[in-house]
């Protein structure tokens, strides 16, 4: 059953006096594919920009925001429809030859995936192999998809989820060493993990539907025991990874929640860094003191009344790449 949600996601730059804009780069529309599809996108910006649509080398739909004026606030309000169906990461068989760890892809798989197989952050002493390791079972053989379920189940039960306003991601190992981290922090370990391991995996960014947000009672009291809600990562973008298993493809891990897959999580961009998916970079010109800083919100609400709709433009002054 495909389950209809409306999402805002809001981005305003603040300063203390008008200063001028360089192109900005926006992650913001969904990959539709089997699971999700795209009903309607909007994107405004102030001040008054010039947007062009391209594709990235991963295929992800980035808009090139150029604004035209100076100004004491740069806003940037994406908002879309989408139909997300369930994804079944258990529930999708996986081939033979990868369905107990250690294996290994075929020759023609090895050459697409090699970008995601090769780890990326150093691990001098081998301490995050060691802890990789631990996933395997040693009283008998080691279903691959579980021990992914079993990294992913530990991450969220034994790694402290902290809010960071820094940009940037910690590598694997400070994440270890600190025992805490954002979601960004906690995909990235598991990510550089498993690849140590020879699994193949991506990193991904988007959205995460908490159910408890449509059920807020007038007083603010989320139904949760202690106020706070069951889901981390709603209000902001989030992010998780995908691993590939020969036979099931790209399947989803969420380390924060402990989620795997379902119709959750709104997928917006694949990178095998995540660098390379920030939801909107860019640069300004002005006084070096002159930035009073970023508010950034993300608002996800399921839909009662689900129905295909056409895509509207996104905006009027868009322009094809």
């Amino acid at each position: 059953m495909s389950i209809q949600y409306d999402i805002i996601h809001t981005t305003v730059y603040r300063y203390k006096e008008p200063v001028s804009f360089g192109e900005h780069r926006v992650m913001f529309r969904p990959r539709d594919s089997h699971d999700l599809r795209v009903l309607a996108t909007d994107l405004q910006v102030s001040p008054e920009a010039i947007v062009r649509m391209i594709q990235d080398p991963h295929s992800n739909s980035v808009a090139l925001v150029q604004p035209l004026k100076s100004a004491l606030e740069l806003r940037i309000v994406c908002s879309f429809t989408i139909e997300h169906a369930q994804t079944n990461n258990l529930e999708l068989p996986v081939s033979k030859v990868g369905e107990f760890f250690p294996f290994a892809y075929s020759p023609e798989e090895r050459f697409d995936l090699e970008m995601y197989l090769r780890p990326h952050h150093d691990d001098p002493q081998g301490e995050l192999m060691a802890w990789a390791r631990q996933f395997m079972r040693t009283d008998g053989p080691t279903r691959t998809r579980d021990l992914l379920v079993a990294m992913n189940e530990h991450i969220r039960n034994h790694v402290v989820y902290r809010s960071r306003e820094e940009e940037g991601t910690q590598t694997p190992l400070v994440t270890l060493q600190l025992g805490s981290g954002t979601c960004r922090d906690f995909a990235l370990l598991m990510m550089e993990a498993a690849r140590r391991l020879g699994v193949a995996t991506r990193f991904v960014s988007g959205y995460i539907y908490d159910p408890a947000l449509d059920t807020i009672a007038p007083d603010g009291d989320d139904g949760s025991l202690d106020g706070t809600g069951v889901t981390q990562g709603a209000g902001s973008t989030h992010a998780w990874l995908q691993a590939y298993l020969p036979g099931a493809g790209w399947v989803p891990f969420d380390p924060t929640n402990n989620l795997l897959g379902g119709n959750q999580l709104i997928r917006v961009g694949v990178a095998r860094d995540p660098s390379q998916a920030a939801p909107v970079s860019g640069s300004w010109y002005g006084a070096a003191d002159a930035y009073l800083g970023m508010d950034a919100s993300v608002l996800v609400r399921r839909v009662e009344s689900a129905g295909w709709r056409r895509e509207r433009p996104v905006a009027a002054d868009m322009l094809d790449a």
